[in-house]
């Protein structure tokens, strides 16, 4: 586990604090949670468990003003990203992929895919910056990186931009028996694909090792199982590909292409009536739960307090997995926590029809707030 390698932010680590009118969240144990809120389109629900000695996941939902501009673009940025190797990129990336976004869209004057393709770059190498800075005396930071999953809903249109294994899933308004079927709008960059170790070998034809399986486990490099991240400097640089960083991230050859790619995947959906609701979540979600079944759980219940009840949904198969009960799994403490799940975050969209009288209050939130941000 990687310390992180500079005092994080403690603004709002209180539990229940009152920001921006709305309420940050509340803490039970290792559970964060905001049953119900109110977005641009609609309400939202969010949940995030720990599991890691460290929480690696971050999230956040920023609705109202896009940009520095009076005249918009006006709509919701939802951000969910899954660190890996220690907390300090998600962290930073929570902290300022969204200015990022609003400064080209102020610049572009509009909202698009260019626009978040080029907030999500501009953030790596902040990122990277920071790496260079920190390199000296804490040279494990560069082995530390973020998935990136990434949601913009602007004038009847949903941007999905994602880096990683992060998923969002569409809950569509369905006449059939299920009542509501679940369309995945995000792609996915993890080894385990076919395709995504096909796009690895044709990037890098030289090298027969850019995969390797590796306890039944595909990984790039025989290292890590996404192929596209922000962070992860030590895959991205080959002047950190050198001590002082510890071995094991070391790279026995040289290379000057980078071997993960820091760009997303975009893909743009256009909002119809029969879209119901948007599931954004880390792997830790999908690992126990298939889209079908998280898109019949949100259907099936109340939205107050969905994102949570999604996340009790997978702790209650992972207990099950390990046939254990779901109450013992809950004794269990951050750290040995991970050996049984990893950390999850939902936040859950709720697409409504357009109200005229609707507030335009805007919205400020990042999930986890008051769960524990030291090592134990």
């Amino acid at each position: 586990m990687v310390k992180p390698c500079w005092k994080p932010s403690v603004e709002g680590d209180g539990g229940c604090v009152r920001k921006s009118g709305d309420q940050i969240g509340r803490t039970d144990g290792l559970l964060w949670y905001k049953d119900l809120g109110a977005h641009v389109s609609g309400e939202f629900s969010m949940a995030v468990i720990q599991a890691n000695n460290l929480l690696e996941d971050q999230s956040q939902v920023e609705s109202g003003p896009l940009s520095s501009l009076n005249s918009g673009p006006y709509g919701t940025f939802i951000g969910v990203y899954d660190g890996h190797g220690g907390p300090e990129t998600s962290r930073f990336v929570n902290d300022n992929l969204f200015a990022n976004v609003k400064k080209f869209a102020t610049e572009d004057q509009e909202m698009s895919a260019d626009v978040i393709k080029k907030a999500f770059l501009a953030t790596e190498e902040e990122f990277l910056s920071v790496v260079r800075e920190q390199w000296q005396y804490c040279p494990q930071i560069a082995s530390v990186g973020t998935c990136c999953l990434v949601g913009v809903i602007c004038n009847g249109l949903v941007y999905v931009a994602n880096a990683g294994d992060s998923r969002v899933v569409l809950g569509r308004a369905d006449r059939g028996v299920r009542g509501v079927s679940a369309v995945q709008l995000s792609t996915e960059h993890n080894a385990s694909y076919a395709s995504v170790r096909d796009e690895l070998q044709s990037m890098h034809p030289d090298d027969p090792k850019i995969v390797v399986l590796k306890h039944n486990v595909w990984r790039v490099k025989g290292l890590i199982q996404v192929s596209r991240s922000i962070g992860d400097a030590y895959l991205k640089k080959q002047e950190f590909n050198r001590e002082p960083l510890l071995a094991k991230f070391r790279l026995s050859k040289p290379f000057s292409k980078q071997i993960l790619n820091p760009e997303p995947s975009i893909f743009i959906h256009k909002l119809n009536p029969k879209d119901q609701f948007l599931i954004f979540a880390s792997d830790g979600l999908w690992e126990h739960l298939s889209n079908e079944e998280a898109v019949d759980i949100v259907n099936n219940y109340p939205r107050s307090g969905i994102a949570r009840r999604l996340v009790k949904a997978a702790l209650q198969i992972a207990a099950k997995k390990r046939e254990m009960r779901y109450s013992d799994l809950k004794k269990i403490d951050r750290g040995v926590r991970r050996h049984f799940h990893d950390d999850i975050t939902v936040v859950v969209m709720f697409l409504d029809p357009p109200l005229a009288n609707r507030t335009r209050s805007s919205v400020s939130i990042k999930g986890s707030r008051g769960l524990p941000r030291t090592n134990l």
